[in-house]
């Protein structure tokens, strides 16, 4: 087993995912800037995004995941797709439901996020089709959660990891080619999301029969016929019962991300997009480290909590955990030195004006503070999720809601939409250090001799690189070079490699060498 190789494969493939990712934000704020028209979207966008937290990669993959490991572990392959598969009739019956209703109460929701939009009616019509043109979008993208789900928990990493690659393509021949021929250009986005949806659920069934999924499929109609079946399975009430903290646990997340959307829709007109760009940005790192490690190590840490081998699951946080505080403190200082330069070469075409660079690059960097915690949160709650404890992550949960929501009644009037992107740093970096302190505390994280200078040798070396990209960042006038943005983007890209190398080559000066971190699990 080596966790390095199979991170590395699938930070490969989400890179792929993020850059793609990119070129549709790209073409979106080329096309369509900062406007009532993308508020509208990125609202109605984040509706079935809540639930898709809800329903598939939050709560289902943090109750599914364990529960099916442990069968797969103790019973075999074949029990295994069994229970998946019950867990797919169950899934999909509530999805069809949820879906119908949703559509039914689009106008509530939409209401609900957005405060109606200062009675902006207009805008709020706009966002109520556009919710109701990517509602089943919940339907599919829950179904690949789930499949991959089991991909992963049989080492099949590469097609949940390309998947999302799938989703961008959609949204990228949506805009270029199906944008022109309608009569409100940004319902191209929503006809994106469900074609993508659909996408990435055919890959995703023809995954699962590339690791002989549908080779039982006698046994599944047999299930089929006989309903009862799944009702009396012990192991899906066990997956219900660690399912309810589960949704309660994302729910709390999510409902401090609708309080945001609703405070940002009642700012200044752009701030729901300004946010939106911004945390396009916060993801890249995010999904390419944090996801990437999360997705390797719960299945991994299940099987080591299952066999009691509690020196292993310490040894395999530490790893995590030191890639992380590797990866990530050196990006909190490029973003905290140098977003401006990065919002322009990504963002600053066609509709998307000078202001909204300066707006975007400001959120950019007040998210920056919490990116350790984000991407920590992942590596964390695993050390939970693989003992079956969602409880506890789910009392630090509120309590971080409770927290982000008071820190935005003190930042949001005196800096508007920055203020709620800080209140969101704070609170991650919060949940993140409790996490951590439970977990040494209980003994199943213990933290090696070696963290104090590792430590300082991540902080000195990102010093330097942080006074680097400040010289570098001052010594051009980003917003200018609009007239010239291939010499700007080759400066940036630039400018970005050579900070690399600089904060790696004074890592190695201090003796942190990178291979030794890579190889010690």
């Amino acid at each position: 087993m080596n966790l390095f190789k199979n991170t590395v494969v699938i930070s490969l493939l989400t890179l792929v995912s993020r850059v793609t990712g990119l070129v549709r934000e790209v073409l979106i704020a080329s096309f369509f800037g900062v406007s009532a028209q993308t508020d509208a979207f990125f609202v109605a966008f984040r509706i079935p995004n809540l639930l898709r937290r809800l329903f598939a990669e939050g709560a289902l993959t943090q109750a599914f995941i364990p529960v099916l490991g442990q069968v797969k572990e103790a019973n075999g392959d074949k029990k295994a797709f069994e229970l998946a598969f019950k867990v797919l009739c169950v899934l999909t019956a509530i999805l069809i439901l949820v879906t119908v209703l949703g559509i039914i109460g689009a106008p509530y929701l939409v209401l609900v996020m957005s405060g109606g939009f200062n009675g902006n009616d207009d805008t709020f019509k706009l966002s109520i089709t556009l919710t109701q043109i990517m509602f089943p979008y919940i339907l599919f993208i829950s179904l690949v959660a789930l499949a991959s789900g089991v991909l992963n928990t049989f080492s099949e990493f590469k097609i949940p990891a390309f998947t999302p690659v799938l989703l961008n393509i959609s949204f990228i021949a949506s805009i270029i080619f199906l944008t022109p021929h309608l009569m409100q250009g940004i319902w191209s986005l929503a006809f994106a999301v469900v074609g993508g949806g659909v996408l990435q659920l055919t890959f995703q069934i023809w995954g699962l029969k590339k690791i002989g999924f549908f080779r039982f499929y006698r046994e599944f109609k047999q299930i089929l016929n006989f309903p009862k079946k799944i009702l009396i399975d012990d192991n899906i009430w066990k997956i219900i019962k660690l399912l309810i903290p589960a949704s309660l646990a994302v729910s709390v997340a999510q409902l401090s991300l609708i309080i945001n959307t609703h405070i940002a829709s009642q700012l200044e007109e752009g701030s729901v997009s300004w946010l939106s760009y911004a945390d396009r940005i916060m993801e890249f790192p995010t999904a390419l480290l944090g996801v990437a490690l999360g997705t390797v190590l719960l299945p991994t840490l299940t099987r080591a909590w299952n066999r009691k081998e509690t020196d292993k699951l310490s040894l395999m946080l530490a790893w995590g955990l030191k890639l992380v505080f590797f990866s990530t403190i050196p990006v909190c200082f490029l973003l905290l030195s140098f977003s401006l330069p990065i919002a322009s070469a990504i963002f600053h075409y066609g509709a998307f004006t000078s202001y909204d660079l300066l707006k975007a690059s400001e959120a950019m960097t007040a998210y920056s503070f919490g990116i350790i915690g984000l991407i920590a949160i992942k590596i964390l709650a695993p050390g939970f999720y693989a003992q079956q404890n969602i409880k506890t992550p789910v009392k630090i949960a509120i309590v971080t809601l409770i927290i982000t929501q008071l820190l935005n009644v003190i930042l949001v009037p005196r800096f508007g939409h920055t203020g709620l992107a800080l209140a969101i740093s704070i609170g991650a970096i919060f949940n993140a250090s409790v996490l951590l302190y439970i977990l040494i505390k209980k003994k199943i994280f213990i933290p090696g001799s070696d963290w104090l200078i590792f430590i300082f040798q991540v902080l000195f070396s990102s010093a330097i690189l942080f006074i680097f990209l400040r010289f570098m960042s001052g010594l051009f006038d980003w917003v200018q070079m609009q007239e010239t943005p291939l010499v700007r983007v080759i400066i940036v890209t630039s400018t970005l490699s050579l900070g690399a190398f600089i904060y790696i080559g004074v890592s190695w000066l201090l003796g942190l060498k990178l291979k030794t971190l890579i190889n010690a699990y």
